[in-house]
Formats: C-alpha cells, structure tokens, sequence
C-alpha cells in the first residue's frame, strides 16, 4: 500500500458512490483485496496512522505527507486571490472577515463540518454550496484548514492544519515556486514512466507556464529524456527510471479517474481506446453506462463494463458488458474472475451479469 501510494502520488476523491468511492479503487486494480480500512487509517487516522492528507491536486485527492512543502505555492495563490473558482476568491478579499470569522470558530470549537454551521448545510446537489460551505473551501484551499475526518462516509470534516498535519511534515521548508513546480512535474513523470508536456502538467493541474521551465529543467538534469513515440504527433519524455518490461502480464478494472486512464487523450495514444465518462449524460443518450470501468488485460484495454454495487441485495451487478475488436478470446473469463474478485473486495456475494448479450465496444 505504501509503494502504491508513493508511486502514484495521489488518488483522486470523487462523490459518486454507485461502486465505491473512486479513491479506493486504483489500489484495488494494482493490489487486488487489500483492507479499505488501511488507506482510512492512512488518510484520516491520528497522527501517528496518518500519511495522507487531502487537497486540490489532480482534483480533489489524498495525496503523501511530503508532498505538502510542494502544494503550498497554490495555497499562497489562493490566499491572495490568484486562484479557485470565482465565488471562492471572494473570501481573500472582501470576504475576508467573513472567512476569519469561520476560522476562529474551528480554533475554538474543534473540528466542524459546513453542516455544523448556522445555514452551512449544503443545497440539493454537489454543488449546490451556501456561503460558509464557499467560505470553508476558501480557507482549505488556502491552506488554513485542511479535512480532519469523514462524517457519514463522505462529508468533510474540517480542522486547523497544524491540528492535522504532523509538525515534522509543517516544518519542512517551503521551496520556491520553481523549485516545487520541477518537484511536480518529476512525480508525475516516475508515475507516468512516459508522457507528453500535457499530460505531466495535468497530473497536478499545472498551468502550461509553471509546467514548462520545470520540463526543460528536468531534461538538463537527466531526469526525463525527450523521445519520440511512434504515432504520437508530439514529443514525448521518458522518466530516467522507467524500465520497459520484456512482458506485461496481468488483469485489472480500472476507475473512471484512475491515473492510468484519466487524461483521455492518453488513454487513446496508449491504447487506441477512446473512453469519456458518462455520468452526466442522459440515460438515454449514453453509448456504454453510467459508471464504467474499462478493463485491462495484459497490456491493452480490451473491454469496459458497467457496474453497480446492489448493496441491499449484496449483489455486483454488470449492467452492461462491451468487447473492444481486438480482445482476446480469453477476455470475458478473465473479467468474470475480476468482477468475483471485487465483489469478493466489496463483501458482494454474487456477481450479476444484467445484459442481454455481449456487446461490441464501438
């Protein structure tokens, strides 16, 4: 697990529940059935358990200790104003007060959800947020705050920072902007092994001049190597370490905002297999479902499933199976034995294939 977490760097946090919470799933698919309860422990367990914390990386995501000194640039830009969305900013300015006045509450009372405030409680929807909900994301993205725990398996508990980060960890210098920004970029390149400039400064959502000097930076110094890659239209750069295996071997599902797959352009360069997440298109207009993870074999995607978690009935059940025109024929026994692993993982007692018949991917 912590190879994993190091490896990767972060693990994106997303609400949709239907299977289970997208930052449990990318170890699933490198581990198989590990226990949940060590990533819990990991992320929000007491100082001494824990080694993740939460912030805007990638996305929202958990990411290592260490990588705190790294991310406190885009908490300094946030306090000026220089970042987040519109109706955030608000609170580095004239929303200030507004703002401080949260804060000295949290420092008096402890640690507080946006439903424990007067009127806090957030709307119908994701993102249906009322003012203190805007007003405590300021703060977190600031860096003030950061998440202490999870309330009802999702909602953020917020405390002060130095509460929950470990001291050791805050008292790590601050490099400057650069210098982090080179930081970043070489963990992308050692979880990617190869990658175009887009898809480095996606890995942490860097913008294109931040991401830029930090490339040319590392190339001086050896650590990435430009190379070309046949098919790709630009130029890619090779991490140091990354080793190229005489053979890859093995099974995994994969999640919709798994760091393999979740820069869609990639994923078609790599493996010629053009994937969009359907989750806000209506039902009917929807190719694959609702939430579907593409399959890998070996090296190559060869299938996408649609699955559900049937809690009440401790069922996994495949609303939908498609084949892509290369799979294999060993494909659907290799993914059935995946699909019993993870209900297997989820506590599911059967897997249900609830579809009228195996369908091609495109």
């Amino acid at each position: 697990m912590r190879r994993t977490i190091d490896r990767l760097s972060l693990h994106q946090i997303d609400s949709v529940n239907v299977l289970a919470r997208a930052h449990y799933l990318p170890a699933f698919s490198r581990l198989g059935g590990y226990d949940r309860g060590l990533l819990e422990a990991a992320a929000w367990g007491r100082r001494p358990e824990r080694r993740l914390f939460e912030y805007w990386a990638h996305e929202a995501s958990l990411l290592p200790l260490d990588l705190h000194p790294l991310l406190r640039w885009r908490m300094a830009r946030a306090d000026r104003g220089e970042t987040g969305w519109a109706a955030m900013r608000r609170y580095a300015t004239e929303g200030r007060v507004e703002a401080e006045a949260i804060l000295a509450r949290i420092r008096a009372d402890g640690p507080l959800a946006a439903s424990d405030f007067e009127e806090g409680k957030s709307g119908s929807g994701w993102w249906a947020w009322g003012d203190t909900k805007r007003a405590l994301e300021w703060l977190f993205w600031a860096g003030h705050i950061t998440t202490a725990t999870r309330r009802n398996s999702f909602e953020r508990v917020y405390d002060l920072t130095e509460r929950v980060i470990p001291p050791a960890i805050l008292a790590l210098p601050t490099p400057d902007e650069a210098d982090a920004h080179r930081a970043l970029i070489a963990r992308s390149a050692a979880a990617l092994g190869i990658a175009t400039e887009t898809d480095l400064r996606d890995y942490f959502r860097l913008k294109p001049d931040d991401a830029r000097p930090a490339i040319a930076a590392l190339v001086e110094e050896g650590v990435l190597i430009p190379t070309h890659v046949a098919g790709w239209p630009k130029i890619a750069y090779l991490h140091r370490d990354a080793r190229r295996p005489r053979r890859i071997q093995g099974a995994a599902l994969l999640a919709p905002f798994d760091p393999l797959i979740w820069e869609r352009a990639r994923t078609d360069r790599l493996f010629g297999f053009h994937y969009r997440i359907e989750i806000y298109v209506p039902a009917e207009k929807r190719r694959h479902g609702y939430y579907v993870l593409p399959f890998l074999l070996d090296d190559r995607l060869v299938a996408r499933v649609d699955l559900k978690a049937d809690r009440q009935n401790a069922r996994l059940i495949a609303q939908r199976i498609g084949l892509e025109p290369h799979a294999p024929p060993e494909t659907l026994e290799r993914l059935r034995l995946e699909l019993r692993r993870m209900a297997d993982w989820l506590g599911l007692a059967e897997v249900v294939e609830r579809v009228k018949g195996i369908e091609p991917s495109s």
